[in-house]
């Protein structure tokens, strides 16, 4: 699990292709510090088994499924990564609960500069609508971000100087493909009003879950 706060802007020193994946040599000093083999790191919000570290390098592996679901595949030495190494139980919570788990890849818009700050407009698929609500978490490129508007096919972020200058936000070009993880907790709520929606329609099958109207009952409107 991670937090969605990028410890460490990174660079692509190689990727050797093996059979339908990939294995990818990552330039890093600061989430190689206390990490040993098997350690989980964020790589562009993708979680990934950290392998042969070192003091100032990484390397991971990448699956077919990771490839095409993500934009690990696009990757090319020297492109730079943002990375954040998975939480302990005494690491601060600062952005949200990010799994690492890519739920589809995004559009790169446009960035707007506010005197230092910048608005960031990203696209996103249509399966990932329901997911996205005004002021709600999203993670981009595996950075966690509020969702400050929200539109049918794209959303807009405000960004500060230092999420600016320490991740790959300011290497992007209008028309790059992103990263994109919805916030789980949509994802579990999701899940627990359909299988309520299942079990007042008599599908025994299904255990009882939340249903609108209990949310209702309990205050939610």
């Amino acid at each position: 699990m991670f937090t969605g706060i990028i410890e460490e802007l990174g660079r692509v020193r190689a990727l050797e292709r093996r059979g339908e994946g990939v294995r990818m040599t990552v330039e890093a000093r600061v989430v190689t510090e206390g990490t040993r083999e098997g350690d989980s790191i964020s790589v562009n919000g993708v979680c990934l088994t950290a392998l042969e570290v070192g003091r100032d390098s990484f390397a991971a592996d990448g699956s077919r499924e990771t490839l095409q679901r993500s934009t690990l595949g696009s990757l090319r030495a020297g492109s730079p990564v943002n990375l954040e190494r998975a939480v302990t139980p005494a690491t601060r919570l600062g952005g949200h609960i990010v799994q690492g788990h890519v739920d589809g890849r995004g559009r790169f818009l446009s960035a707007e500069e506010h005197g230092g700050s910048w608005t960031i407009r990203i696209g996103y698929p249509p399966e990932l609508a329901r997911y996205l609500v005004f002021k709600g978490s999203v993670t981009v490129e595996g950075i966690s971000l509020t969702v400050a508007a929200l539109a049918e096919d794209y959303f807009e972020i405000a960004v500060i100087p230092k999420t600016w200058a320490v991740t790959n936000f300011s290497h992007l070009r209008p028309g790059d493909a992103v990263n994109l993880e919805a916030d789980i907790i949509a994802k579990y709520v999701e899940r627990i009003l359909t299988v309520g929606a299942r079990q007042q329609q008599g599908d025994t099958a299904q255990t009882p879950g939340l249903t609108a109207e209990k949310l209702a009952d309990l205050g939610y409107k």
